[in-house]
């Protein structure tokens, strides 16, 4: 017996899966679909197979189609829908941006979380009343970088640290963390902080912050570093008191 395969995706979803509101010019659904497809690969952090094999599925089924805007249509709207973009800490805390939809400025809340490659639904914000899914972009700020589920940045230590070992303090975007540096080690060192990335969601694990160790004669010593945090805590008017 012949083995049915199961019912692909309509066109109106194939746009939606890609984060486009319509027909499109070949371009605008070559970008949609890189961007998708880039945070779907299950072979990335925070990849997806099915959602990866979906953003393949709606691609084919849009160049198939060969689908393009109508050119009589009096009224331009935009093909594409834009990018919410949101820094590493809105990432992980959730915060307000805004973005533009034609002549439109939106308001959009985003929950701690999203992960690039995720899209963000506004309900019926569309003009004629339908939800919008926009795609959301985590846009690497103040050295922070998000992949997946994960936060990266890097921290100068004084080469001697790396070879010697001893106690590193790190300013991350939660505030200050210590680790411990065993002796001997060569660049590149890398710190895992665990629980310090992406929050845990849906089917997203909760991410780690990994913390490059790049040595710099610029970097304070150990010392050095505790009389600058002794002196950050202990103001003048805190020894007067």
């Amino acid at each position: 017996m012949e083995r049915m395969s199961a019912p692909g995706p309509s066109l109106n979803e194939a746009f939606a899966v890609l984060g486009l509101h319509g027909p499109a010019e070949q371009d605008a659904v070559a970008r949609a679909f890189r961007l998708a497809v880039k945070g779907a690969r299950p072979d990335l952090p925070g990849g997806d197979a099915e959602r990866f094999r979906r953003v393949i599925a709606a691609y084919r089924l849009i160049q198939s189609h060969g689908v393009r805007p109508a050119l009589a249509a009096p009224v331009q709207r935009p093909a594409a829908l834009p990018v919410v973009g949101l820094t590493p800490v809105q990432a992980v805390e959730g915060g307000d941006t805004t973005v533009r939809l034609g002549d439109r400025t939106l308001r959009v809340s985003a929950p701690a979380g999203m992960r690039t490659g995720e899209h963000l639904r506004l309900k019926a914000a569309a003009e004629d009343g339908s939800d919008l899914y926009l795609p959301v972009l985590i846009r690497p700020t103040d050295g922070l970088v998000a992949l997946g589920d994960d936060l990266y940045m890097s921290w100068p230590v004084p080469p001697r640290l790396l070879s010697d070992g001893g106690r590193v303090e790190i300013e991350t975007h939660v505030g200050l963390r210590g680790a411990w540096i065993a002796p001997g080690l060569t660049d590149p060192v890398r710190l895992r902080l665990r629980g310090l990335g992406l929050p845990a969601r849906g089917a997203h694990p909760e991410g780690h912050l990994f913390v490059s160790l790049k040595p710099s004669e610029d970097a304070p010593s150990a010392a050095e570093d505790l009389l600058a945090r002794f002196t950050r805590v202990w103001t003048p008017e805190r020894l007067a008191a």
